[in-house]
């Protein structure tokens, strides 16, 4: 699995000043309630693609994927259907990490490379920033060997309404 510098992936700290921050950001960075984690991880879409939640925060998260032979194309490439799919339950996962329901607004992908077809892929979202009650992610596709395949950004919609009703 692909981890950057900062062992956070992708998305840390690219600069030495740039540490201290990205440090001072993990003090304050909140973690996701157990009942939050069990919502997103009971997502049905996503266990039939066989894609794993490794790791969540809230605006954050981390989704895996083994590949195999279902997810390829015609020519016998990786899908990129899959590459998407797997970067959207990831960024899903971030959007609903606070404990409320959010969906997507708009979603760009950017296929960088072709995956390969077998071993696994990974997918790695942030939040970038909050205006309101939207939210702009970045999303980032690696191969096992940390190559990037897809980059992706999107805009949610957080409605503050609860992920789980009492009741």
């Amino acid at each position: 699995m692909y981890e950057g510098r900062d062992g956070y992936g992708s998305f840390g700290a690219e600069t030495a000043g740039d540490e201290d921050q990205a440090k001072e950001k993990g003090k304050m960075e909140k973690k996701v309630t157990q009942s939050t984690r069990e919502i997103i991880e009971g997502d049905a879409y996503g266990e039939a693609i066989g894609a794993e939640l490794v790791d969540i925060r809230e605006g954050w998260a981390r989704v895996r994927l083994d590949l195999a032979p279902r997810h390829l194309n015609f020519l016998g490439m990786v899908h990129g259907g899959v590459i998407f799919s797997l970067a959207d339950l990831a960024f899903g996962a971030a959007a609903n990490s606070f404990g409320t329901r959010a969906m997507a607004l708009s979603v760009g992908v950017d296929f960088l490379a072709a995956a390969p077809v077998d071993g696994e892929l990974t997918a790695e979202v942030e939040l970038v920033k909050r205006a309101g009650r939207t939210g702009f992610y970045r999303m980032e596709v690696r191969d096992g060997e940390g190559s990037e395949i897809a980059r992706c950004h999107g805009w949610a919609y957080h409605t503050g309404k609860p992920l789980a009703e009492d009741g």
